[in-house]
């Protein structure tokens, strides 16, 4: 697949990937572990078919330590043994919060996430969850092809 349009020959649509960068650097500063960030971000990319996304996120988890097995069960973690509660709360969050049209957040989820994570963290999920979405439908958008991402590829365009 050729991408149809790359967002950085648009000024404005630069200006706003380097805010993205921006949000993504104060996320990553949260104490929700960054192999944390990097499953949900990788469940989302994976719902909404962000080639792209799955690649760069499979890449960035497997950096931050997460083993081949984990990384290949993401798709069918509630069909899995290798995640624990707290991460099963994340993964049900990010699906939820991207599905929103078929029912939104069920109390049942929100409950979880509340038992498992401080107030920073599920700020921290929400809009992580939320940015991951934007990020996603504007890769699956312009045809972003996922193959080529090499971990820390956008490190330091945050500035």
């Amino acid at each position: 697949m050729e991408p149809r349009f790359n967002l950085f020959d648009s000024p404005t649509a630069a200006k706003v990937a380097k805010r993205f960068a921006t949000t993504s650097s104060a996320l990553q500063g949260s104490t929700l572990p960054k192999a944390l960030q990097e499953l949900v971000q990788l469940r989302v990319g994976q719902i909404n078919g962000c080639g792209f996304c799955v690649d760069a996120h499979a890449k960035e988890a497997a950096a931050a330590g997460e083993s081949a097995l984990r990384l290949n069960l993401v798709a069918t973690w509630r069909h899995s043994t290798v995640f624990t509660e707290a991460e099963r709360a994340a993964l049900a969050l990010a699906e939820e919060g991207t599905r929103l049209g078929d029912h939104g957040v069920s109390d049942e989820t929100w409950a979880e996430v509340r038992k498992h994570f401080d107030d920073d963290e599920v700020g921290t999920l929400v809009c992580l969850v939320s940015l991951i979405n934007a990020a996603t439908r504007m890769s699956v958008i312009v045809h972003n092809p996922g193959g080529s991402y090499e971990p820390g590829m956008f490190a330091g365009t945050s500035s």
